[in-house]
């Protein structure tokens, strides 16, 4: 599907150098670029990613941990994550929520540069910048969470510019992980079905979705999730296309299917599931509806809506 966020791709992951140290520590001497993550959060100077220069001293707060992207527009380009910086007066409250607004500004940064939540400004990056973040951001947060090798239970070591960590204690391998999800439009005649989690911002609903379990196919993962949200069966699952998704850290594979019945049995997961009619998500579209807002423009689900108003999924 044409347009789908994180979905593009840059000049050169140079996987080949990876794993040669000598290779890829040439290879970060000829101007390298690195763009910081702070908690999440990308580095913006306008409306394009912030890149420094790899001795800039805001990547102090990285301690030395770089991870490798590759090679884009004549640069090396690496991620770095600065967590370790805390701003004056942070607000952990604004920072917890769903989606956090809010920027924030280093002080030995441009005024033009601050850290924002990527799905705040993903529409704004073209694909290659887009891809970028979203790699970048996906490393940062399995190397956070990866820390400790999960076999002896000793502190790993990053690795092969970050895509390894390896544990000197007992020598075990690790590589970051992506989790599957399925997203589903499920359509009944006229009507799409969408449902809403707890938690989310006031009006958002989405297309249906869920963890692959281990075992179990994409199709399958489709028909499970939407009977157990709502107790409907479907049938006719047909693949559309994938969207790289690091929130933190999934690959949504959208599809299609088709309900054989509309009456909707809520399980604990979802706070509400409903059906709208195409007369309905135009003017959920257009921000015009009393009660529902549409999913954010750049996910996945935003595309399989349109693409179902626009009758590309007939």
């Amino acid at each position: 599907m044409q347009g789908v966020v994180f979905s593009g791709t840059w000049d050169d992951r140079q996987t080949e150098i990876r794993c040669d140290d000598s290779a890829l520590h040439a290879e970060l001497e000829k101007g390298a670029k690195v763009l910081p993550l702070w908690r999440g959060r990308v580095l913006l100077a306008g409306d394009t990613l912030g890149w420094l220069d790899a001795g800039h001293p805001v990547l102090d707060h990285a301690h030395d941990e770089r991870l490798f992207l590759g090679r884009h527009q004549d640069h090396p380009r690496l991620a770095a994550d600065i967590s370790s910086w805390e701003p004056p007066g942070l607000d952990r409250a604004a920072m917890a929520m769903f989606f956090d607004s809010k920027e924030y500004r280093h002080p030995e940064l441009p005024a033009d540069h601050r850290f924002v939540d990527l799905r705040g400004a993903m529409t704004r990056l073209d694909p290659a910048e887009g891809a970028l973040a979203a790699t970048g951001r996906a490393l940062v947060n399995w190397h956070r969470t990866h820390g400790f090798c999960s076999a002896c239970g000793a502190p790993s070591e990053l690795h092969q510019g970050g895509w390894q960590r390896k544990c000197p204690a007992c020598g075990a391998h690790h590589f970051p992980r992506t989790d599957p999800v399925a997203i589903m439009l499920v359509r009944h005649g006229n009507r799409v079905l969408l449902g809403r989690s707890p938690g989310w911002p006031e009006g958002m609903y989405s297309t249906l979705a869920g963890f692959i379990e281990p075992g179990e196919t994409p199709e399958t993962a489709v028909r499970r999730e939407v009977l157990e949200e709502t107790g409907i069966h479907v049938a006719n699952v047909r693949y559309i296309a994938a969207q790289p998704w690091p929130f933190p850290n999934s690959l949504m594979l959208g599809f299609v299917a088709e309900a054989k019945s509309d009456k909707i049995t809520l399980d604990h997961e979802l706070e509400d599931a409903r059906w709208l009619t195409r007369e309905d998500m135009v003017t959920v579209n257009a921000g015009l509806h009393p009660e529902v807002k549409a999913p954010r423009r750049g996910a996945i689900a935003h595309h399989l809506i349109r693409a179902w108003l626009s009758g590309s999924l007939d």
